[in-house]
């Protein structure tokens, strides 16, 4: 068995706070094991005047880890689950998904005023197509602002660049110890979370068996069966790329339910259903839920976006 294992993050604080929390985690349950920290720098990290889903989206902050991890640079890597795209690649794994932390999205905000009573035309930053389309679905009046960068820069130009509130994953922001910063946790019914929002995905090498049997420890079943859920909804749409899609999966004993949505990028339509099954069948109830939201139009918002962010890529 391994005694010194190299993980692989990006470099921001939460990046390292994740990977940190993992390494922790290790090393309590292998007291004889020694983990360091490879600091690995993406091209999201280096690409930050061009929205998300103008130079790929989703894979932006996972690549070149990956590449770490394949080549033998690292033994495993720590992503925010939410970056993963649906395809891993050849020769890597999904090795552990610890215990989800809150998968809601927050509003940060002048004054703590929550969503609704927000000012008409009222200035809101996000980098997400998916909170950017929810958002202007519940209030068309507003004006979304793009906003890039680690999470607190993005609370910093709150002030910076006169908005009046920013949205936020609030797992981030907690784990940050930034709490007291929340105006408001959204609900659901208003802004459902990306697909993984929340959870933390440990990647390794699918032949590097002893890897595989430490990091397992970390592995929280329930968690896991609710992103499986979630992935394989992501996966039947392709959303490989930043498209305005979201899921949400729950287990309560047996059951699993997942919730879905696709909407137009301007907020002018919401595709939304609701699926339940056995736990055990996770990934074939996300295969499902797509597939129902395929019938109700979803192909379509989809291949529009696509087309349309593919015409104007810089």
């Amino acid at each position: 068995m391994k005694t010194h294992l190299i993980i692989g993050t990006r470099g921001s604080a939460l990046a390292l706070w994740q990977a940190n929390w993992v390494k922790s985690g290790l090393i309590s349950r292998h007291p004889s094991l020694s983990v360091d920290l490879s600091i690995i720098k993406t091209k999201g990290d280096m690409i930050l005047d061009v929205p998300l889903a103008k130079v790929g989206g989703k894979g932006l902050f996972v690549k070149e880890i990956e590449e770490a991890l394949k080549d033998g640079r690292i033994d495993m890597a720590v992503h925010s689950m939410k970056d993963m795209p649906a395809e891993i690649p050849d020769g890597l794994c999904i090795a552990a998904v610890p215990e989800r932390e809150s998968p809601c999205d927050v509003l940060i905000s002048r004054n703590n005023i929550p969503l609704s009573q927000l000012p008409k035309g009222a200035r809101i930053g996000t980098s997400s197509l998916r909170r950017a389309s929810q958002l202007r679905f519940a209030r068309p009046d507003i004006e979304i602002v793009p906003l890039r960068g680690n999470l607190n820069t993005r609370i910093q130009k709150l002030e910076t660049e006169a908005l009046d509130a920013v949205v936020l994953a609030a797992a981030g922001v907690k784990r940050l110890n930034l709490e007291e910063k929340i105006s408001e946790y959204i609900d659901f019914d208003v802004l459902l979370p990306a697909v993984g929002q929340g959870a933390l995905c440990i990647e390794s090498r699918q032949e590097d068996p002893d890897t595989l049997a430490l990091v397992r420890i970390l592995d929280h079943a329930l968690t896991h069966q609710s992103i499986i859920a979630e992935r394989a909804f992501l996966h039947r749409l392709e959303g490989g790329c930043q498209v305005p899609m979201a899921a949400y999966g729950t287990i309560n004993g047996e059951e699993l339910t997942l919730t879905g949505m696709v909407a137009e990028i301007d907020g002018s339509g919401i595709i939304k259903d609701v699926i339940t099954g056995p736990a055990a069948d996770a990934h074939q109830i996300g295969t499902n839920l797509a597939e129902r939201l395929i019938r109700q139009g979803a192909n379509d918002i989809l291949q529009r976006l696509i087309q349309e962010l593919n015409i104007h890529e810089p």
